[in-house]
């Protein structure tokens, strides 16, 4: 749980570095780099919430 919350944490910190440099540069590529950092961790976050859900029902079954 501690590794899924760090490496969270160091994309989404990622993503604030790519849209700062987004509004330092006005580069387009850093916008784009920082949206897709954001979707694939919200992507990851579902994964592993349902890989949760997952097996709280496996342990009622």
């Amino acid at each position: 749980m501690l590794i899924f919350r760090l490496v969270v944490g160091l994309l989404l910190f990622a993503a604030v570095v790519c849209f700062a440099m987004y509004i330092g540069t006005r580069q387009l590529v850093w916008r784009r780099r920082g949206l897709v950092i954001v979707k694939w961790t919200v992507l990851a976050g579902l994964a592993f919430f349902a890989v949760l859900i997952l097996e709280r029902l496996a342990l009622l079954l």
